[in-house]
Parts: structure tokens; C-alpha cells; sequence
């Protein structure tokens, strides 16, 4: 069998909405884990959390104390929608975005996971969360 044969035969066995759910699953839960080691309880914010974003991820536009508090809440809210599919090209854009600040200005030679998180990001963002998702069943018309 050729290289197109097969590839095709991929593409019928493997469904895009399950291609889009791995994507959702998989940088939610690359971010929710990161959201995860700021907080303690449901969403206090450790002391830590406002030593690293004073010292180590220091932005330069805007107060460390509150872009702790917008990253680590950003880190639980949409992951959560991803995996539920809902409103998902707002949360790959939002992600997106958190993913370019972190490259450009805290780990600027850490591009290789950057780009292997864009790479997840870029179809939920172009495609929506697919056939799987609460975007389909609540929006069956925005395709």
C-alpha cells in the first residue's frame, strides 16, 4: 500500500473531532497542571506564586501581584473549557496568547515546548473543539 493509500485510509479511520479532542485534552492538561502548582486549596494563591512572578517571570507591562492572579486563574478556567469543548477557539486564543507572553518574555529559549504547545493550540483555534464538544452541540451552526 502507498504512502497516499495509507494516509487516506488514516484519515477515514481517524476522525478530525478525535484528533481535536487529543489536542483539547492534552494542552489542558499541560496548563492545568501549571495552574495547579500556584495554588493551594481550590484557588488561594501559594506565597511562591507572587515570589516567582515578582523575581523569575517578571513581565514588564504589568504588576507582578496581578499577573499572578490573571495567569493562574487563566491556567484553571481554560483548560476546563477546552476539555468540555466550550468556547474553545476563545480559550486556544487565550492560551495562545499566555503561551507567546511566556516565550517572549520569561523563557525565550524554552521554544521548542512553546512551539509544541502552539502546535496543539493552532487547530482548536483554525477548527474549533470538532464534532466532540459542547461548541457543536450548543453552536450546531458556527461550523
Amino acid at each position: 500500500m502507498s504512502r497516499v493509500a495509507t494516509a487516506g485510509v488514516l484519515s477515514r479511520v481517524i476522525p478530525e473531532s478525535a484528533l481535536l479532542l487529543v489536542a483539547r485534552l492534552g494542552i489542558a492538561a499541560v496548563f492545568f497542571q501549571s495552574g495547579r502548582t500556584k495554588v493551594e486549596g481550590f484557588l488561594t494563591l501559594k506565597e511562591s506564586t507572587y515570589d516567582l512572578f515578582d523575581s523569575e517571570y517578571a513581565l514588564p507591562l504589568i504588576p507582578s501581584h496581578l499577573a499572578a492572579h490573571l495567569a493562574t486563574y487563566s491556567e484553571h478556567l481554560f483548560p476546563v473549557l477546552l476539555v468540555l469543548g466550550l468556547f474553545t477557539r476563545v480559550s486556544a486564543f487565550a492560551l495562545l496568547a499566555m503561551t507567546a507572553v511566556i516565550e517572549v518574555f520569561v523563557y525565550p529559549d524554552a521554544w521548542p515546548t512553546h512551539l509544541s504547545w502552539a502546535g496543539l493550540l493552532l487547530p482548536l483555534l483554525a477548527r474549533g473543539g470538532g464534532g466532540w464538544s459542547l461548541d457543536r452541540l450548543l453552536f450546531p451552526s458556527r461550523r
